[in-house]
């Protein structure tokens, strides 16, 4: 599934998701959707907090961190 949103895309599976933000830099960010945390509650943050990584990054709305909790299989909190 992906999901557009202002600042780039997502790109979410059952097992992961990829962030893709636009510019120039052409930032990618990758975790396993068992590190992923969905923030609601008005924030629509993603947050990733890992051995490996950490990060997090604000969506637009809540229909995209709902589709996202769909397509993972996770709450949003």
């Amino acid at each position: 599934m992906m999901i557009e949103f202002s600042n780039g895309k997502i790109i979410a599976t059952a097992h992961e998701i990829v962030v893709k933000v636009k510019g120039t830099n052409m930032i990618t960010l990758q975790a396993q959707s068992d590190a992923v945390r969905l923030i609601g509650r008005g924030a629509n943050v993603i947050a990733v907090h890992s051995s490996e990584a950490q990060w997090s990054i604000k969506l637009d709305d809540d229909k995209q961190l709902n589709e996202l909790a769909s397509q993972l299989g996770i709450a949003i909190q």
